[in-house]
């Protein structure tokens, strides 16, 4: 057929002048070729025409079984409605965090995630099933706005990776199964500060791991900012709450070798507990020798920082021809046997206040040879053993 349309075209050409005659006239080599490609494609539409009529039993097999498959559980029919079910931080972060350093809490317990729900996030909603929980860092200043809601799409865009040539970010357990509604935090660390972003903070934060429980939207959980420090910068941390027996210069205000540290040592005052004796038997001299560099702001600071310090069940005795004093690691009097009689902590207001203050200031400076015992013993052998003392 095509070479019999080509053979009359050529026919109702032979008016037109030669040139043009040459150019429209095909060859007999292209004719061929033409008429080769039409059967090449009329045997392939043949050869095709079985395997459609087997696609569509195909695919009716696939709707048959989809509609056999068993439904799923209330909250995944519910897929494409919106969730007031949220991930929450039940505990808050220990500060400051170093690279290298493990991420903690403030009550020295693991990081827990709960599931609540935004009309009551108080209480938490256990899940039918479990689900995986992905750890991952969120940049400082998001949400804008401190917006409590946000898409997937948006908590996703916001988390940060290590910069280029770097060790991931984060490190650890960064992937642990719910529970019940509840899911411990295992060791995790930064391995790089946050200096190096706009934010110059990061959020830890946390999100359900997609799949793992059907297309229900769990909205994520996330810490407040914070700033990662250099893990150099541990040498010079401060130690909330402090111990009696840490240096000096882990209590706030006072930096390692400054001039308040070098007065302190000057005149003997070199651990946490030494600093709270002085501030407990003479709070006036404590302040002369740290100066009038250190204002009353910074003293309050100071010495509540100071105050927060674990005291342990560590009690000393410090006894006298008419008197027994058990006294705190830091020179408080709890209790007391004068004359003969005995005196609580409350009970000793009863007595002259200047005689209480000399015989704490006896104890403090003899210190060294007070006789310790543990809080545990019972204090009624304790004043029993200053009555024989006296007797």
């Amino acid at each position: 057929m095509a070479a019999k349309r080509y053979f009359n075209e050529s026919e109702s050409n032979e008016d037109q002048p030669p040139e043009k005659k040459m150019k429209s006239r095909p060859s007999f080599a292209s004719v061929i070729g033409e008429v080769v490609m039409v059967n090449s494609l009329q045997n392939l539409f043949s050869a095709l025409k079985p395997l459609n009529r087997r696609v569509v039993p195909v695919e009716n097999v696939l709707r048959r079984s989809a509609r056999s498959l068993p439904r799923s559980s209330s909250l995944q029919i519910q897929a494409q409605e919106p969730s007031s079910l949220r991930l929450k931080f039940s505990n808050k972060l220990s500060l400051p965090i170093f690279t290298g350093s493990k991420i903690g809490s403030c009550d020295n317990n693991p990081l827990q995630i709960l599931v609540v729900d935004n009309a009551n996030p108080n209480v938490p909603i256990t899940l039918a099933q479990p689900i995986m929980i992905e750890i991952v860092v969120v940049n400082g200043d998001f949400p804008r706005g401190d917006r409590e809601t946000w898409t997937r799409e948006e908590f996703n865009s916001n988390i940060v990776k290590e910069r280029t040539g770097r060790r991931p970010l984060l490190t650890g357990e960064l992937n642990v199964t719910m529970r019940d509604g509840f899911a411990p935090i295992g060791d995790i660390e930064f391995t790089d500060n946050s200096s190096w972003i706009r934010s110059r903070k990061f959020r830890v934060g946390v999100r359900v791991v997609p799949g793992s429980n059907g297309n229900v939207r769990i909205c994520e959980a996330m810490t407040e900012p914070f700033v990662v420090k250099d893990h150099r910068g541990e040498l010079y941390k401060k130690h909330h709450p402090p111990m009696l027996d840490d240096d000096v210069w882990r209590l706030e205000k006072i930096g390692k070798d400054g001039p308040f540290h070098t007065k302190l040592k000057s005149e003997g005052i070199k651990t946490v507990q030494d600093f709270l004796k002085l501030s407990i038997v003479n709070p006036q001299l404590l302040r002369r020798i740290l100066g009038v560099g250190m204002s009353e702001k910074m003293w309050g600071v100071t010495i509540k920082h100071a105050r927060t310090c674990v005291l342990g069940n560590k009690q000393y005795i410090f006894r006298g021809n008419n008197h027994f004093v058990l006294l705190n690691p830091i020179c408080q009097v709890l209790k007391a046997v004068i004359d003969g009689l005995d005196y609580t902590s409350r009970e000793l207001s009863n007595i002259d206040r200047t005689y209480i203050e000399r015989l704490v200031r006896q104890a403090y400076e003899n210190w060294s040879s007070l006789e310790e015992v543990d809080a545990n013993m019972n204090e009624t052998a304790l004043l029993t053993q200053g009555e024989m003392m006296e007797q």
